[in-house]
């Protein structure tokens, strides 16, 4: 299964739930926000690499923090030698290998952010109970349908005491997952790391847990 984990706006995210989910399914994780990367580098080749055609996309997954990674460089050199015809034959290539291939979207709604979904068999929206992100996350469902991306789940994220879940499940069309603010959720990040790795009994843990769950049940 190929999932892409979007959501529109930038800095709801995306990135902390592509992580997590790539730890519970045990698949890889592709970081394709080419201009802006947020998950952890590589020591070796990256996406640009394997876009420019100067690697083949298996060499290039690395292992961070227990989750297999096809990481993304950081230079705007690197983004502009990019071949973004190429991108949907790489994750093409690593489905062959892994069972679940979950791809961190870039923000906003150009066309490298619509690429993953072009591939992807169903993503999962991540947005914040704020009404600027959730245009966005209106935005982005739309795109999807468009682009046959099936809407698995909404991941409603830094929420607090009473979080819209009725008006973001009618809004978009499907169930959401909520994602209370957590330091512990918080310090996981800060060393880009999932949560279970540093925190398996915390309440984070156990909802990224469930969440990989609904995956694994779609597939199945």
């Amino acid at each position: 299964m190929i999932l892409a984990v979007t959501g529109g706006k930038g800095g709801v995210g995306k990135s902390t739930v592509a992580l997590n989910l790539g730890r519970e399914l045990g698949g890889v994780v592709v970081d394709a926000d080419l201009a802006m990367a947020d998950l952890p580098p590589a020591h070796g080749p990256n996406l640009h690499d394997v876009l420019a055609g100067r690697a083949e996309p298996l060499e290039a997954v690395s292992h961070a923090g227990g989750v297999s990674l096809l990481a993304c460089g950081r230079t705007l050199a690197g983004a502009r030698a990019c071949d973004l015809t190429t991108f949907v034959e790489t994750v093409e290539r690593l489905a062959d290998e892994y069972e679940h291939v979950i791809i961190d979207c870039p923000a906003g709604m150009a066309a490298d952010a619509g690429l993953p979904l072009v591939v992807a068999n169903v993503c999962v929206i991540v947005t914040v109970p704020r009404r600027f992100a959730l245009a966005d996350a209106v935005r982005t469902r739309a795109l999807a349908r468009q682009l046959d991306a099936g809407l698995l789940r909404v991941v409603l994220n830094r929420t607090g005491a009473d979080p819209p879940i009725d008006t973001v499940e009618q809004t978009l069309g499907a169930p959401v997952t909520t994602m209370p603010e957590s330091k512990t959720l918080a310090r996981a990040q800060r060393h880009g790391r999932p949560v279970a790795t540093i925190a398996p009994e915390s309440k984070s843990a156990e909802q990224f847990a469930e969440l990989g769950r609904v995956v694994h049940r779609c597939r199945s």
